[in-house]
């Protein structure tokens, strides 16, 4: 499911912006991205992330800018000695005019040091980089709540096309071999005719009619199917997240559509076959970016 959340937090030390972004994927999968000094938080960041997210790639982007003190940069002052000395005595050697001030020495490596990482407090950090990514991750719930909420009535509604569908089946099921008793009876007496052959036994027709009527049962397709569909009903109104559960379950409810299809030779049930299927693969498709 795709959602959106953010943070910021700022004092006289730092500034922190935190985003939490997301889109649809069968799996999850975590990517953080934030500054060099803070990688070692990052399989925190993770981890919090999984605690409140089960599906769906997830990026996590933390910025810090850290408020500049008068302790941060310091001058080396050996280093900048041992510059100037040696400067001078070659400009002496090659007859050369000396330096007329430092400041050029103060860009040459090891003369300035940034003690801005040492004093560096990741404890204090991560509290409230853990705070704000919790507040990011609320909102991006928030968000994703809403998306839900139009996923479970388009779910609900293509649920409702299977079960209007598969009652005509059910109407339709007893008068297939009804059906195709009167078309079997029908052409053996026109063969007959044709041939100037004799009756055929009612026995062997019923015989006939019975071989086809238990090759194309499909009540039992019929009570696993509004089994399912019953299943799916209370997975919907389950509090906790069920997406993996209703996918396995239209898998289940595809199989024996199709086998309804399969097995029962009529045409108007072949038609609500390829009604429910199309529902099911809306359905289906709907469950892809569902957690």
């Amino acid at each position: 499911m795709t959602g959106y959340g953010d943070a910021r937090y700022q004092d006289e030390r730092l500034t922190i912006s935190l985003e939490v972004r997301t889109v649809n994927n069968r799996y999850l999968k975590i990517s953080t991205k934030c500054p060099d000094v803070y990688a070692s938080l990052e399989g925190d960041l993770e981890r919090v992330v999984r605690d409140r997210i089960s599906r769906g790639t997830v990026s996590v982007s933390v910025r810090v800018e850290r408020m500049a003190s008068d302790e941060d940069f310091q001058i080396n002052n050996v280093a900048l000695e041992s510059y100037w000395k040696q400067l001078q005595q070659l400009a002496k050697q090659i007859q050369a005019p000396g330096l007329a001030d430092l400041n050029g020495l103060l860009l040459l490596p090891g003369v300035v040091t940034d003690q801005s990482r040492r004093t560096l407090d990741l404890e204090a950090d991560w509290k409230i980089i853990r705070s704000l990514l919790e507040d990011a991750l609320q909102k991006l719930q928030a968000f994703r709540i809403e998306e839900g909420r139009s996923m479970q009535q388009e779910l609900i509604a293509n649920a409702k096309v299977i079960a209007q569908h598969l009652e005509q089946v059910v109407q339709l099921a007893p008068q297939v071999a009804a059906d195709y008793r009167t078309r079997l009876l029908e052409r053996v007496r026109q063969v007959l005719a044709e041939a100037s052959a004799g009756a055929v036994s009612e026995s062997d027709l019923m015989r006939e009619v019975s071989i086809f009527a238990e090759r194309t049962d499909i009540n039992e397709e019929i009570t696993r199917l509004k089994c399912h569909l019953e299943q799916f009903q209370t997975f919907m109104g389950e509090s906790a997240s069920s997406g993996r559960k209703l996918e396995f379950l239209s898998q289940e409810m595809f199989r024996e559509v199709n086998t309804i299809g399969s097995k029962a030779n009529n045409v108007q049930i072949a038609h609500a076959v390829v009604e429910m299927k199309a529902a099911i693969e809306k359905i289906r498709e709907i469950l892809q970016n569902v957690e």
